[in-house]
This record gives structure tokens, sequence and C-alpha cells, in this order.
């Protein structure tokens, strides 16, 4: 709970700054005067969600979003795990992906324009192309990263290729996945909100731009907040589905003054650990242990650590 009231306690404290910076009109360097205050902005956002066209513009941004890096992360998964395990695919779409993926997704929308029938589509490819390239990258190389011995002991009890895909790669290489759809979520909004500002005629983007045409600066913040509570919502969903399908891995819990706490380990663990010795390799063996008699629970405990 103190963790929760200390981020809630950074975030009122930078909305104070900035409301005092605001009203009072500072002008230093920075020049804060051209500024709306929090509660201009507060107010707009007030107007603007008892209306319909806040909300038509949300679902828009949230639909073009959702479609194109959907797409992308079964496109870029299949694609990374394709190029990563077999030699022909890599040498036949290794080098038309190295020399696209630099080649910035905004780049695109005259392409988007000139291919696509409608400004939608044109949208969604340009959501997919910003978020398939992460995905794609990150599946290759957690895929190359993982340990042959694995796919050897599923060959040696009889598993195929499919199995060795279900069982030994796409499991092993579910953390760098993650990682790779956590970048993609946030480089795809970046995209789709400057691809609605240029082409688009609904969404956040759009409305932004809009509002900024106009001088409507506090509905330019209304935009600005909405696109940062959407991008934090969206990372902060994938993040957590990927912590769900990954709970198997180890977790490393850290007490408050930041020293990783000791995992416990079971007996099969600590008699298969290096750190601990064995009786016969201690330098009293047995009659030491006697000796001393029973050895603290904190004391193994560091023994272990």
């Amino acid at each position: 709970m103190s963790r929760y009231a200390l981020r809630v306690a950074s975030v009122a404290a930078a909305l104070g700054v900035w409301q005092l910076l605001t009203s009072l009109n500072v002008d230093l360097w920075l020049r804060f005067s051209q500024f709306p205050t929090v509660a201009d902005v507060a107010r707009a956002f007030a107007d603007r969600m008892a209306g319909d066209d806040y909300w038509t513009d949300l679902t828009d941004s949230l639909t073009r979003i959702l479609s194109g890096f959907l797409l992308a992360a079964v496109v870029g998964v299949a694609t990374g795990v394709l190029v990563a395990r077999s030699r022909p695919a890599e040498d036949l779409l290794g080098p038309i992906l190295e020399v696209v993926r630099p080649i910035p997704a905004i780049a695109l929308v005259p392409v988007s324009i000139l291919l696509f029938p409608s400004n939608e589509q044109g949208i969604v490819f340009i959501t997919f192309t910003a978020a398939f390239f992460p995905v794609m990258v990150s599946t290759r190389h957690a895929v190359r990263a993982l340990s042959p011995g694995w796919e050897e002991a599923v060959r040696t009890m009889g598993g195929g290729r499919w199995r060795i895909l279900g069982s030994v790669v796409l499991p092993g290489a579910l953390p760098g996945i993650f990682g790779g759809l956590s970048v993609g979520i946030g480089v795809s909004w970046i995209c789709v909100i400057s691809a609605e500002m240029i082409s688009g005629q609904y969404g956040v983007g759009y409305r932004t731009w809009q509002d900024y045409t106009v001088v409507d600066y506090p509905g330019v913040f209304v935009g600005m907040v909405t696109i940062g509570v959407l991008g934090w919502a969206t990372s902060t969903a994938v993040e957590l589905l990927g912590r769900r399908l990954t709970r198997w891995l180890p977790r490393t819990s850290y007490v408050p003054a930041g020293r990783p706490r000791p995992r416990h380990l079971t007996a099969p663990e600590a008699a298969s650990s290096p750190s601990v010795p064995s009786p016969s390799a201690s330098s009293g063996g047995a009659d030491d242990a006697d000796r001393t008699g029973p050895e603290p629970e904190g004391t193994r405990h560091e023994h272990l650590v």
C-alpha cells in the first residue's frame, strides 16, 4: 500500500507543480504562461466526456490499435520463429526484413494511401508495421537463445517437430516474445496517433490535431492525457498477460533495503545446489556435525544464498 500511495503522491505533486507554474504565468525560460492550467484541462475533459464525439474517437483509436497490434503479434511471432528455425526462410526473408525494418512506420503513410482503398485500412496497416518488427526481432533472438539440450531431450523421448515447437520453442521464447510485445504496443500508439493526425477522419489523434488548429489548447491536453492513459492501460495489460503466462519462471522478491530475499530451497534443490557442501566434501564430515550439533536455521539459509 505504501508503494501505491507513493505513486499517487508523485502524480499529485506533478499536477500541483503544473497548476502552480501555469496559474502564476511563470516565464523564466520555458513559457508556462502559454499552457492551460490543470483546472482548465479538467473542465475541458468533463465537457468532452459529456459528448458523443469523445467516445467515438476513443472507440475508433482502440479498434485501430487492437486490430493492427493483434495481427502484428500473430504474424511477428510466426515470422520470428520461422526465421530463427529455418535457414532457407532466413535467406529468403532476412534481407527483405532488415531493409524494411529501419524505415519508420509513419513514413509509410503515403504508401498506405496509395495501396489501400480506405484510410481506415491504411491506419491499421501502419499500426501493424509499427508493432511487427519489435515482435519479430524479439522472437527471433529469444528462439536462437534457447538451449539445444532441451530440444535434444524431446527428440530422445520420441518427440517430433511440432512437439518441440509446442513444448520447447514457444514456452522457452515467451519472455522474449512478451518483451517485444511490450515495446510493440508502445510504438503502435505513437504511429497510430501520428497516422490519425495525417490522414484520419476520427480518432484521438485526429481530434487532438483539430484542437491544435483551432487553438484549443485545453482540448489538446485532453487528447494528450487520453493517449497517455490508453497507452498505459494497454501496456499494463500486455505485461500482466506476460506474467500470467510465464508464472513458471523464477521471480526474485526484494526487501525494502534493496537486497534480494533468499528463496528457501526444497530438499531435492538443496541436494543438487552447488552452493551447499556435501557431507563428504566438508572439512570435518559427520564427526564435526556431531560435535557442533545441528546448524541454526538462519545459518543454513545463509549458506544457501
